[in-house]
């Protein structure tokens, strides 16, 4: 008797009145303790708000029954296919839907119903792969900032693929500690990419030389992420994707990175790691010159892999080198020797590049050279590193 007054009077009250009456009978089906007969009744008039000319019904609805799980299924389905400011409670809280129906609804649904979904507590892994394929930018952005998603190493890589180029996107992958490492990589070279245009466009550098410039960046950067994480997997990546130069490979080498140079052998020679590792270890050079043709890197510059090799080895027979991120002067410079003087045929693009490898060793040296004196300067004067007098004990 009393629904059906109800739903007499909701024909003509204000839409306000009919909102806040919406969410009362909502209130009431979960927590008032009807009876059977009167459940089925209030429930059937829900059922029929979802007809309600007012949007603002069927939002107090949603905002009553989102985080229920005694909330009526047909109620809650209904909700669920509205206008995003009714949707959007039901889609980011009710925990009557299973993961294939929210599948199905990323798939479905616009950019603000996907955010939703995407900030679900928590967001289950098939969830998040689907946001990863098909979700709007805004949705990855909600999801990425969710500490309870779970979201698969496939599903950020596709998250790079697809948004790596938008800035907030990029910041809260590269914040991520389980970001893959070819992922990672692949932000940094989508970001040198942008830095490249932003230069080039603005009439800053000439287009080939802000390429240039970023290409070595972005090398520099490879390196050093390289430094920190098994390298197979970045390896592969940049291969798939062309980066894997001979230039590359040489910068790794002469940062005393051994593990990624092994690495990138084995990839390009297609042999498995430990014979490679035991060729580049030998203290012959026909194994190491055997692998290092089958790996297809060009003649002019087996010299300069050589000297490098020899003298990475005698760095570490005396205990140096222990860092990998980035050039060593004296290798590069010990390489930089032998090729000058050596009488192997057309070396000057060789030249070229290690001569730019000993001027970037030289500015790395003066700038940790000069990081050294002031922080002695600064210990002996008893001051921190913003100038301020320590604190006493």
């Amino acid at each position: 008797m009393i629904v059906r007054q109800f739903l007499h009077w909701t024909r003509t009250a204000p839409a306000g009145e009919r909102a806040e009456a919406a969410g009362a009978l909502a209130r009431a089906y979960l927590y008032s303790g009807l009876d059977e007969k009167e459940r089925a009744a209030a429930e059937q008039a829900m059922i029929i708000l979802l007809n309600d000319a007012s949007p603002l019904v069927r939002r107090a609805l949603a905002e009553a029954l989102a985080a229920s799980p005694d909330a009526p299924h047909a109620v809650i389905h209904g909700l669920a296919s509205e206008q995003a400011d009714v949707s959007a409670p039901v889609l980011g809280r009710s925990p009557l839907f299973i993961d294939a129906e929210l599948v199905d609804l990323v798939a479905i649904s616009g950019p603000a119903q996907q955010a939703a979904i995407a900030s679900r507590v928590p967001l289950p892994c098939a969830v998040a792969a689907a946001i990863a394929e098909v979700g709007s930018a805004e949705a990855c952005r909600v999801a990425l900032e969710n500490e309870a998603a779970e979201i698969a190493p496939s599903s950020i890589n596709r998250m790079v693929e697809r948004f790596g180029d938008i800035a907030v996107i990029r910041e809260r992958l590269l914040a991520r500690p389980d970001l893959p490492i070819a992922a990672r990589q692949a932000l940094v070279r989508t970001l040198s990419a942008t830095l490249a245009d932003f230069v080039a466009n603005r009439a800053w550098l000439e287009r080939e030389r802000a390429d240039e410039v970023v290409r070595e960046a972005c090398e520099k950067a490879t390196v050093t992420i390289a430094a920190f994480a098994d390298t197979r997997p970045l390896i592969r990546h940049l291969r798939v994707s062309g980066q894997l130069t001979a230039g590359l490979v040489l910068r790794a080498l002469l940062s005393g990175n051994i593990a990624m140079f092994e690495d990138a052998l084995a990839d390009l020679a297609e042999l498995p790691l430990r014979r490679v590792r035991a060729l580049v270890h030998d203290r012959g050079i026909a194994g190491f010159r055997a692998v290092f043709e089958k790996a297809g890197l060009p003649a002019s510059t087996f010299l300069a892999f050589r000297e490098a090799l020899r003298a990475l080895h005698e760095a570490e027979a005396r205990g140096e080198y222990t860092n990998s991120s980035r050039l060593k002067r004296r290798m590069v410079e010990r390489v930089l020797t032998s090729c000058e003087q050596a009488d192997v045929g057309d070396v000057e693009p060789l030249l070229v590049l290690l001569r730019r490898f000993a001027a970037e060793a030289a500015r790395e040296d003066a700038e940790l050279y000069c990081e050294r004196l002031i922080a002695a300067n600064l210990d002996e004067a008893g001051l921190d590193d913003d100038g301020h007098e320590r604190e006493a004990a």
